[in-house]
């Protein structure tokens, strides 16, 4: 195992990447940072600020989802604790990618079950519940309908305007078949992971219910409890912000002066990721999904002939909060409103969404979670590994872009080292002092100072270029071997974790993948993980 420094990799945003170097300017962005010893202040201000009435009712609704599942013991035991007031839950959130999309699906639930495992350790007399919050009610089919292994991409074809999670699951009959073909059934990996697809998609009609069941044949004996927000009584609990929404725009409000305040304070070279809109609310109605516009006093559903007044929207929620669904901005605070929450689990991109939001949940007086960045992996098999070990290359430097990447080891195997760095900035230096002369004397000689200026740098620029492509050529060898490995570890030209599926591994591992995932990663740490194989 090996640990990389996250200011080299490239692989979080760059206001993420702030909050991970805990810049000065980000402190009021969130309440507390991923540290251990944060989390007893965090239980204190969660246990004041949480309505245990909502205990009741989620308990009740995981009790109801959980009776498809028949080994559902250990999950019913945790459920029954959340009606404790001592009993707290860590929570991570996910699209219904089919059969778990990227890898880094894992990294996410298994960061989450583990701040459980320390946090119950450091505080013995309260109960910590891991929970895999799906998105059930995400309408962006054509990021979910497919899985890639380093060869072959797996896909769903079929269509839909409405929620994923209500999807038949009948034509993926197509995609089991298609995976029989494909991977070795005589491996006995093979036939679990197989058997994972077909007990799940096959034998249940949603989405929903099949993602439940394969996240929970996968993690269920860890302790996940997994929940469907897809549901009227714990929409209920929000109906007093879903008609803020409509009549205030509370949201809209305050995220745009966050969203300001993040500009201003780093100058325009960070952008909010997410802007609100008027109203961060969906319409759900048969199989449509689709945003509340208003325009004039006549609330809008996009896509559809629908239309309300406000006062027959305002009644439509009272009466059909399951019909109205939150945007990525409202979400956090429903879900932070019906769980005793304590951390959020989440990628750079969904870390930075959540840093928009402080001010928003301070509105609604809700406790901020804290926010942790969930792990990221690189997996590198014993080839690769004896490959770099041979070549003398340092796995660090396969993070830089491919011409960054062959222009460092061309360096390295050449024994003239070819980079004008110092020669350009003695160059810069030179016509710094010929710029003041000029000044001095008659300045109307700064047009051909500066055009003379240029053609020396271009002319370094581009003797550098050919020196370097003459030295690549001498190397050329070495260099495609370099790419070539770069090709396998960053397969399709991009971080393996957001690309490949973990059946390219369970193939191999089995259950001893996720324990080999479970033993080396750490989530109180987001450094990059290298694990070999």
């Amino acid at each position: 195992m090996k640990l990389i420094d996250p200011n080299i990799t490239g692989h979080l945003p760059l206001l993420t990447l702030s909050y991970f170097n805990n810049k000065k300017e980000l402190n009021s962005f969130y309440n507390r940072s991923n540290e251990l010893k944060n989390y007893r202040d965090q239980i204190e201000e969660k246990h004041k600020n949480f309505n245990n009435k909502s205990r009741n009712i989620l308990s009740q609704v995981l009790i109801e989802q959980y009776q498809s599942i028949s080994d559902n013991n250990v999950q019913l035991s945790l459920i029954d604790d959340l009606s404790k007031s001592n009993t707290f839950t860590v929570t991570t959130g996910h699209q219904l990618n089919l059969f778990t999309g990227p890898l880094y699906f894992f990294y996410k639930i298994i960061d989450t079950i583990k701040i459980c495992e320390d946090l119950r350790s450091k505080f013995p007399k309260n109960n910590f519940i891991p929970i895999y919050w799906m998105a059930s009610e995400d309408h962006d089919f054509e990021e979910i309908n497919f899985f890639k292994t380093a060869k072959k991409q797996f896909n769903w074809k079929v269509k839909t305007k409405g929620k994923v999670g209500d999807l038949n699951t009948e034509k993926l009959s197509e995609v089991f078949q298609e995976m029989s073909n494909f991977f070795d059934k005589e491996n006995i990996n093979v036939q679990k992971m197989i058997s994972f697809f077909e007990s799940s998609y096959l034998k249940n009609k949603n989405l929903s219910t099949a993602t439940l069941h394969l996240v929970h044949k996968i993690f269920g004996k860890h302790g996940l409890v997994i929940l469907n927000p897809d549901n009227k009584n714990l929409k209920k609990l929000m109906i007093d912000v879903f008609i803020d929404e409509i009549k205030e725009s509370t949201c809209f409000d305050v995220v745009s002066k966050t969203n300001a305040r993040l500009t201003e304070f780093f100058k325009g070279k960070i952008k909010p990721l997410v802007n609100p809109r008027s109203i961060n609310l969906f319409y759900i109605k048969n199989n449509l999904r689709s945003r509340i516009e208003k325009n004039d006093l006549v609330y809008n559903v996009l896509e559809s002939e629908i239309s309300f007044t406000q006062d027959e929207i305002i009644n439509e929620i009272r009466n059909y909060p399951e019909r109205f669904s939150p945007n990525v901005l409202i979400r956090p605070l429903y879900q932070e409103t019906i769980l005793p929450n304590l951390a959020y689990v989440g990628g750079g991109s969904e870390i930075a969404y959540w840093l928009q939001l402080k001010e928003y949940f301070d509105k609604k007086n809700t406790t901020f979670p804290v926010l942790s960045i969930r792990s990221s992996v690189l997996l590198i098999n014993k080839k690769h590994s004896n490959s770099l070990k041979k070549m003398n290359l340092n796995i660090e430097h396969f993070f830089k872009k491919n011409e960054n990447l062959l222009k460092f080891y061309t360096n390295k195997f050449s024994k003239n080292k070819i980079d004008f760095t110092t020669l350009k900035t003695t160059l810069s230096d030179n016509f710094k002092q010929l710029y003041e002369v000029v000044k001095l004397t008659d300045f109307s000689f700064t047009g051909s100072v500066n055009a003379q200026e240029k053609k020396q740098k271009n002319g370094l620029d581009n003797l550098e270029i050919r020196l370097l492509k003459a030295e690549k050529k001498k190397n050329k060898e070495k260099l495609d071997k370099i790419i070539s490995i770069k090709r396998e570890l960053f397969p399709y030209n991009s971080f393996q974790e957001r690309e490949i599926n973990f059946s390219e591994f369970f193939q191999y591992y089995g259950d001893e993948f996720i324990d080999l995932i479970m033993k080396n990663t750490n989530p109180f740490d987001p450094s990059f993980v290298v694990i070999e194989l």
